[in-house]
């Protein structure tokens, strides 16, 4: 029997790409060099920020040290539009969201949340309009460990107080997310309401796990599943 539901964050309660964009392209552009140069000292950094080594700001002071474009004024334009871009998400939540949460809490599940996420992006998750929903959240920036390794699932899991084969893990399948979840004996299945071909996003259909086209398509697949 089900109890809890686990949610990923990022393409699958929001996404990224129903607002502008500020990625490496963008802020390569506003610091006047070559998307190229920005990946080659922005990219290596990307698991110290997913698990609490790096900040933004400690990455952006150095790669604009590293390229000679340092000053305080383009330092704060920069982790200013990244913030407001990771704020500008929230405002375009699917419509069946919200009611979905609200759906769960009535049944008496528990809804708990595992997100890989940057500095940036835990600051605006814990104080974004789902985050009441969730009895537990492990973020990946505050935990030190990212998904796929077991462990943060293990911690989400033991503070809902259930078991693998009581869980249903709803992720867009990057970080090999649903694998993990699956692996460890929960059901899982993948949310592709927000999944866009020709975009950057990490994950496309995976044919392995039920494909759910939208969210509230959750509760069905939770009536079926007993």
């Amino acid at each position: 029997m089900t109890k809890a539901v686990i949610f990923d964050m990022y393409e699958t309660l929001i996404t990224h790409y129903q607002s502008p964009l500020y990625f490496g392209a963008q802020m390569a552009a506003d610091i006047g060099i070559p998307e190229q140069r920005f990946r080659e000292l922005w990219r290596p950094t990307e698991d110290d920020r997913s698990t609490g080594k790096m900040t933004l700001e400690e990455v952006v002071e150095m790669i604009l040290r590293k390229t000679d474009r340092y000053s305080e004024e383009l330092f704060h334009k920069l982790i200013e539009k990244r913030i407001a871009a990771k704020l500008e998400c929230f405002n375009h939540v699917h419509p069946e969201i919200f009611p979905l949460l609200e759906k769960l809490k009535e049944k008496g599940l528990r809804i708990g949340l595992i997100s890989n996420c940057f500095s940036e992006e835990a600051k605006v998750i814990r104080e974004c309009a789902l985050f009441p929903y969730f009895e537990a959240a492990y973020l990946s920036y505050e935990q030190g460990v990212q998904k796929p390794d077991a462990e943060i699932f293990f911690r989400c899991m033991k503070e809902l107080d259930v078991r693998p084969e009581e869980c249903l893990y709803v992720g867009d399948g990057g970080s090999r997310e649903l694998e993990a979840a699956s692996g460890l004996g929960m059901k899982a299945v993948q949310a592709a309401w927000y999944l866009q071909e020709g975009t950057t996003q990490q994950s496309g259909r995976k044919p392995e796990f039920c494909q759910l086209e939208s969210p509230l398509e959750v509760l069905a697949y939770l009536e079926k599943d007993g």
